[in-house]
């Protein structure tokens, strides 16, 4: 994908490619992304589930779908009042998805019916955060487990 515009359509050739479902594919690309990117699955107007990457989750850019119901912004692609639209692709203020993104902040929202699953997938893509957490030159870089145990010798058995 390496160069191609993100797209439904080039996610679901890779699904079909790779014998996997279209969310799957859609995760997975998710996971990989070089910017901030979410994954949202809504049925009648709320968020069923979302995804956030490492980046997006680390400006802020997620949703807590596990302890509150979320409806989605009145203006989303996806929302029961912009129906009629045809278009499957859009680029709005990344504020209406996310109250802490600066006025000026895009968001390119995607959306595709999985009418088998019954829900719709939303695909939120956003540029790298112009703000970012306070950083010092001289301070050390935060590490996790993950690198702590690669650190100490110790490698994930595949």
């Amino acid at each position: 994908m390496d160069g191609q515009q993100v797209s439904f359509d080039l996610l679901g050739h890779c699904a079909d490619r790779y014998g996997v479902s279209l969310t799957a594919a859609a995760l997975r690309w998710t996971e990989i992304a070089p910017k901030r990117a979410i994954l949202v699955a809504s049925r009648d107007d709320h968020m069923l589930w979302a995804k956030s990457n490492k980046a997006a989750l680390k400006s802020g850019a997620y949703f807590a779908t596990r302890k509150n119901t979320i409806e989605l912004p009145h203006d989303a692609l996806a929302h029961s009042y912009n129906a009629f639209g045809m278009a499957d692709s859009q680029t709005g203020r990344a504020q209406s998805w996310f109250a802490r993104e600066p006025a000026s902040m895009p968001v390119t929202e995607m959306t595709r019916v999985a009418g088998q699953y019954d829900y719709t997938l939303i695909l939120l893509l956003l540029p790298e955060a112009e703000w970012q957490g306070a950083r010092h030159d001289d301070e050390e870089p935060e590490e996790d487990t993950y690198d702590r145990f690669i650190r100490n010798g110790q490698y994930p058995v595949r």
